[in-house]
């Protein structure tokens, strides 16, 4: 095994728990990625939670994490106050910025654990937790190859690409694609037309054996929603084509979707999926779901 993917919390802007949402989960984003022994979590939503629980059961000896947060907004850093081994000493997190010149991830993970918003604060913390940095747009952990690339969302997000050995592991969520279609007029008209994305973003996807996108939002929803930073599933569906990957995982799913909602748009995802000259797959991302590549 090269590497294992575990999604622990699949919902975008809120929490959504509920019967309605039990397949696909209502946790915020947060997902695990493996190559060998060395873990990423990209996000910390209220999947990490859970996710914190597992790593205690898994590492009696102490738990090593490099994390990477996509952007800083609440959905996606709200359940790093609750990852319970951040609180005991045997334990290292390395918490990677971007750039050394900006500190948002530091500051606000230290911000919202000040007294106003919750009873411990962030200097409680018992774990070792160190900055990292990318040296332009990439760096390297225990010879995995991790990239960034800058997204369109409000605030500013990146993407995280992962590869080891030839096999690649794609994070993009929280990005509105649809603002960077190079044919966005021929797409609006025509919904049926393959959406083009710019070659940077293709390039930085291709050949991924998984890519796991922002699929916030369906065609019909979209309309009312520009400028939201989100994408259409479709729009998702067609950068894969495009890139060539392998693994498609919609992602982020919105609050007000069902889990028949999902299935819909994996649906229509998986129809437009079939029209690419490389065999693709289309699902859906869900709580509990562990990939392995």
């Amino acid at each position: 095994m090269a590497a294992f993917v575990r999604f622990w919390g699949t919902r975008g802007s809120i929490p959504t728990p509920g019967h309605a949402t039990k397949r696909y989960g209502g946790n915020t984003s947060c997902v695990e990625i493996r190559f060998d022994d060395t873990l990423f979590i990209c996000d910390g939503g209220t999947g990490l939670r859970e996710l914190g629980l597992a790593l205690l059961g898994r590492n009696s000896s102490g738990v090593e994490a490099h994390m990477f947060f996509s952007h800083m907004h609440w959905d996606h850093i709200q359940g790093f106050p609750f990852f319970v081994p951040a609180y005991a000493p045997k334990n290292r997190l390395h918490v990677y910025e971007v750039d050394a010149s900006d500190t948002r991830v530091q500051r606000l993970l230290h911000g919202q654990m000040r007294s106003e918003y919750f009873p411990v604060t962030f200097a409680d913390l018992g774990a070792t937790i160190s900055a990292g940095f990318f040296q332009g747009s990439a760096l390297e952990v225990d010879g995995v190859s991790v990239r960034c690339l800058a997204q369109n969302h409000p605030g500013q997000s990146y993407a995280y690409s992962f590869e080891k050995n030839g096999t690649k592991i794609v994070y993009a969520t929280d990005s509105e694609l649809d603002l960077q279609l190079s044919n966005a007029d021929e797409a609006r008209t025509d919904l049926t037309a393959l959406r083009r994305l710019p070659p940077e973003v293709v390039r930085f996807a291709a050949g991924a054996d998984l890519l796991i996108g922002d699929a916030q939002y369906t065609d019909a929803e979209y309309p009312t929603k520009v400028g939201w930073g989100h994408a259409r599933a479709n729009t998702l569906v067609d950068l894969a084509v495009q890139a060539n990957v392998r693994n498609c995982a919609l992602f982020h799913h919105d609050p007000m979707h069902t889990d028949d909602a999902v299935d819909e748009k994996v649906r229509v995802g998986r129809e437009r999926a079939s029209r690419g000259s490389a065999p693709l797959t289309v699902f859906g991302a869900r709580e509990g779901l562990e990939l392995k590549f």
